[in-house]
C-alpha cells in the first residue's frame, strides 16, 4: 500500500510539472537565424532537395561522425560480452520454422536489402539516409535469421564491410577540410542538377558509406546475439 502511494505521488509530480510546461508553452512563429540560413541558403549551398540530410551530413558533420562512432563502440561492446568462443559446441536443438516464414523470408529478404540500397542512396532527394538504411538492410537480416535460425553469417564479411565504410567516410571528411571549404564538404564534387539522383556533390557517397557501416554495425550486433541464443 504503501509503494503504491508513493506510486501515485511521483505520477502525480510529473503530471504537475508537464502540465506547467503545456500551459507555458509557445510555438516559435518564425525560423531563428541559424534555421533561416538552412531553409534560404541550403538548396543553394549544398544542392540537396531533402534539406534534413543536408544538414546532418554537410553542416553538422562532425555530429555524424559522433553517432556513428557510437554506434561502432555499442557493437564493439556488445561483441566483446557475446563472444562465442572458437569451436563451442552447440548442441542446442533449433526449432524448425515454418514453411511460410521460410518461403516469405526467401522473398522478401532480397526485397528488403534493395529497399535499403535505395533509402541511402537516395537520402538526398527523399525521406531517409544512412541510418534509416543500414537500419532497414539489418531488418532484412533479422528476418533471414528468424526464418534459418541455424544459418552462419560471416564475421569477416561484416567486419570489412564496416572498417572500409567508416575509414572512407572519415576520408571524405578530410579531403573536404584540403580541398574544399570544411570537413565533409559536399562540394568535393559538382552539385550537378538540382533534383536528380546525380546533385547534391559528395552527400549521396557520404550516404552510402553511412548506411553500409550502420547496416554493417546492426548486423554485427544481430549475428552475435544469434550466436548466443544458439550456444549449447
Amino acid at each position: 500500500m504503501v509503494k503504491n502511494s508513493l506510486i501515485f505521488i511521483v505520477l502525480i509530480g510529473f503530471a504537475v510539472l508537464l502540465a506547467d510546461l503545456f500551459v507555458g508553452f509557445n510555438g516559435n512563429t518564425d525560423l531563428n537565424t541559424l534555421a533561416n540560413h538552412y531553409a534560404v541558403s541550403g538548396p543553394e549551398e549544398v544542392g540537396s532537395a531533402n534539406l534534413v540530410t543536408a544538414v546532418v551530413v554537410t553542416y553538422r558533420g562532425l555530429d555524424t561522425l559522433g553517432e556513428v562512432t557510437i554506434l561502432f563502440l555499442a557493437a564493439a561492446i556488445v561483441s566483446f560480452l557475446l563472444k562465442v568462443e572458437a569451436g563451442a559446441s552447440r548442441n542446442r536443438k533449433l526449432r524448425s520454422t515454418s514453411e511460410i516464414l521460410d518461403t516469405a523470408s526467401k522473398i522478401l529478404v532480397p526485397v528488403i536489402f534493395l529497399f535499403g540500397i535505395y533509402v541511402f542512396i537516395n537520402g538526398h532527394l527523399s525521406p531517409g539516409g544512412g541510418f534509416q538504411g543500414g537500419a532497414i538492410i539489418a531488418s532484412g537480416l533479422v528476418l533471414m535469421l528468424l526464418a534459418q535460425p541455424a544459418k552462419e553469417v560471416g564475421h569477416k564479411l561484416i567486419t570489412l564491410v564496416e572498417s572500409i565504410s567508416g575509414i572512407s567516410f572519415v576520408l571524405i571528411g578530410v579531403a573536404g577540410v584540403l580541398f574544399a571549404a570544411g570537413f565533409l564538404d559536399n562540394k568535393l564534387l559538382s552539385l550537378g542538377k538540382f533534383g536528380t539522383i546525380f546533385s547534391a556533390g559528395v552527400i549521396p557517397v557520404i550516404y552510402i558509406f553511412v548506411g553500409l557501416k550502420v547496416g554493417a554495425e546492426l548486423s554485427g550486433i544481430i549475428t552475435n546475439l544469434q550466436e548466443n541464443q544458439n550456444e549449447a
